[in-house]
């Protein structure tokens, strides 16, 4: 099985979701998305595959979040355009196939894509 990895090496569930995925043999395409960041539309499609509201995608936790204003009651498209221009706020790790996506948190609900 194809996965593509939304990962941030320097977090733990990200490396723990990225070895429970090549563990179960998955083929893992890596993409480290502080630094490829992903664009609005790639966001938005994100958001479909995952069938969550956005404000699941977002570390809410994160300064950012505060310091740019937002709530759990911002508008969705705000969401997004905050996770475009900041991208530390995307929840981590997230994985990708064909069917569906998943955020890894607990880092074993990647293996749901298998």
């Amino acid at each position: 099985m194809q996965i593509t990895l939304w990962h941030n090496p320097q977090c733990s569930k990200s490396r723990a979701a990225l070895k429970l995925l090549t563990d179960a043999g998955a083929t893992v395409t890596v993409r480290r998305y502080l630094e490829d960041r992903p664009d609005l539309a790639e966001l938005r499609a994100a958001r479909q595959a995952l069938k969550r509201p956005v404000i699941d995608m977002v570390r809410t936790n994160e300064p950012a979040f505060l310091r740019l204003g937002l709530t759990a009651d911002t508008d969705p498209e705000t969401l997004l355009g905050a996770l475009a221009q900041t991208p530390g706020l995307i929840e981590r790790p997230i994985a990708f196939a064909t069917d569906g996506a998943v955020i890894g948190r607990p880092p074993e609900a990647v293996l749901d894509l298998l």
